[in-house]
């Protein structure tokens, strides 16, 4: 479902991501992990089209979109939740999801969405600005799926949530795979997150990956030892 091979990414003159290749298959969900700075925001980045590729090819189901922007790679399938969330403080709840539906011909939010984020529908006329930073969380997955995408990029989902919320939103990523079979790909440094949702694992070091491997038989405390500074 989506297929990346040899990407290269520079900021200017200084090389970013050194010839990245994975696959993510469609109804799985893979992990990219790495500490700061070792270039998980850049990879999703340019996967969304933020940034612009220097080399290499992104494909959603057989599509390139490498040369897309990223509104043009909304149409192809990708849907991308940001780190730090972006959602709307001052447009309310339901506001928020519908600004995912601004190509969609019908503009009201499907039933299926609130069924997995039942805070969501209590909370649907209050201002976003005024949520937890775990509801706001659920509110950027929400938006992000109401685009109906084949491969959802959530970019350190985890970050600044407290732990029981945290498990809230690995059991709406499961349920989300299962009822849609889309494909998810989350950067993340939290194991135990990543051990929850993925079936595969990737590590990330200096813009390269350094270490795949699947769930069953992921080495945690090797894994662990990337993730330490």
């Amino acid at each position: 479902m989506l297929n990346v091979t040899d990407l290269h990414v520079a900021y200017g003159q200084s090389e970013a991501l050194h010839g990245i290749s994975f696959e993510a298959n469609r109804n799985e969900t893979i992990a990219i992990m790495g500490r700061n700075g070792m270039g998980k925001t850049t990879l999703f980045k340019s996967l969304m089209g933020v940034l612009p590729t220097k080399s290499g090819s992104i494909q959603v189901a057989g599509n390139e979109v490498s040369k897309d922007e990223s509104y043009r790679r909304v149409a192809k399938g990708i849907a991308y939740v940001p780190q730090g969330r972006m959602i709307f403080s001052t447009l309310s709840v339901e506001e928020n999801i519908q600004t995912g539906l601004e190509n969609a011909p019908v503009k009201k939010v499907p039933e299926e969405i609130y069924a997995l984020f039942p805070v969501l529908w209590d909370m649907r006329k209050r201002k976003g600005g005024n949520l937890s930073g775990g509801q706001q969380q659920q509110l950027a997955i929400a938006r992000a799926l109401v685009t109906n995408p084949k491969v959802l990029l959530l970019d350190e989902p985890t970050e600044g949530i407290q732990p029981s919320i945290i498990k809230d939103i690995a059991k709406a990523l499961n349920e989300i795979r299962k009822l849609r079979e889309i494909t998810i790909v989350v950067s993340e440094q939290v194991l135990s997150f990543a051990m929850d949702v993925a079936d595969r694992l990737f590590v990330i070091e200096g813009g390269r990956l350094v270490h795949e491997s699947p769930r069953a038989t992921t080495d945690v405390a090797r894994i662990k030892q990337f993730l330490s500074v």
